[in-house]
């Protein structure tokens, strides 16, 4: 499996599974159902989880950013009283056939 495509572009802290689970092994059943908090003595806390749920997590974030962009887009138009909005409209379209496809 090819982690690196889990990093979305973030430079990522590594830890092998052996030292996390010298701290608990308990801890990575448990991200592999859910993500959960990982305290640190010094107060700090940190969220694990699978790379399944990471991998949701962000293509729902994508999603989300997508259907923003899109009403956005949508309300801009709907009050645009420009001359050429269909050819706007027609190119908007094209470049987000675009971007679907890659």
């Amino acid at each position: 499996m090819d982690f690196n495509a889990f990093d979305n572009g973030v430079n990522m802290q590594r830890f092998s599974v052996t030292e996390i689970q010298n701290t608990d092994s308990q801890a990575l059943h448990q991200v592999e159902i859910e993500p959960a908090i990982l305290l640190a003595e010094s107060g700090s806390s940190y969220v694990i989880m699978s790379i399944a749920n990471y991998q949701q997590l962000i293509d729902r974030l994508e999603r989300l950013e997508d259907l923003a962009i899109g009403q956005q887009a949508q309300a801009a138009l709907s009050i645009s009283r420009m001359v050429g909005t269909e050819i706007f409209t027609a190119e908007l379209q094209r470049l987000a056939a675009m971007d679907g496809n890659g």
